[in-house]
């Protein structure tokens, strides 16, 4: 085989393979989409009778980027544009689904993310957020879902179907009740003990005072929190 003829073997695999595994995961963007669409307006028409001032969102930003706002939390929803696959010493490639074909180890990816609210309205460019989840799906619609939130680490291995709208909505009820029960801490003194001028007398103050979940608190490597340290919600 020639040089050429390799190059153009590998093209048509590897770099088809790369295009399909991209479309499906759009398309499952797309369908996640249309549900959090749909959860929000159902969940805003029950508030509506219960507590107006409980507010539900949902922001359509892109092709590739959405969120939505639940009370005092936000769930951003991230699709990246890239194709991944996975070093050779990450446990997946023992599922025997890899081993058949390498091919199917190869994901697009959703990454979900929580911030406050008040982080987006305020404009508080600052605050820290947090990774927790990120669903990967495969260019056959399989999928799994790597997360800290033991509900949904029953997804932590590929599945045998393509993702389907139970899978979805379940996953959106997993994220949103942990989103909700994932409190505010209040800073550690010492953390909140020294502050500029500048930082109080800014119009904008809360978007130089940096804000999250557990910031100033230590995670177990010694690092900033880490959702880890929170698996047990």
């Amino acid at each position: 085989m020639s040089n050429q003829e390799t190059l153009l073997k590998l093209l048509q695999e590897k770099s088809s393979m790369k295009q399909d595994v991209y479309l499906k995961t759009q398309t499952v963007f797309d369908e996640l989409r249309n549900h959090l669409k749909k959860e929000c307006e159902g969940l805003k028409t029950a508030l509506s009778t219960l507590d107006k001032r409980v507010r539900i969102e949902f922001k359509d930003i892109g092709l590739q980027s959405m969120y939505i706002k639940v009370a005092g939390d936000v769930l951003d929803f991230q699709m990246h544009t890239n194709v991944f696959t996975f070093e050779p010493s990450h446990p997946i490639h023992k599922h025997s689904y890899l081993r058949s074909n390498p091919y199917n180890g190869y994901c697009g990816i959703i990454s979900i993310y929580n911030f406050l609210a008040d982080s987006y309205k305020f404009n508080r460019l600052n605050d820290m957020g947090y990774l927790i989840a990120r669903v990967f799906i495969n260019r056959e619609g399989r999928f799994w879902i790597e997360s800290k939130i033991k509900s949904i680490q029953k997804y932590s291995s590929f599945s045998e179907a393509t993702i389907e709208s139970a899978d979805l909505q379940n996953i959106i009820y997993e994220l949103v009740v942990f989103a909700i029960e994932f409190d505010l801490y209040t800073p550690p003194f010492d953390q909140m003990a020294q502050v500029t001028v500048a930082e109080l007398q800014e119009k904008a103050s809360a978007t130089a005072l940096r804000t999250g979940k557990r910031l100033g608190f230590m995670g177990s490597s010694g690092s900033d929190f880490n959702i880890e340290d929170v698996s047990s919600l």
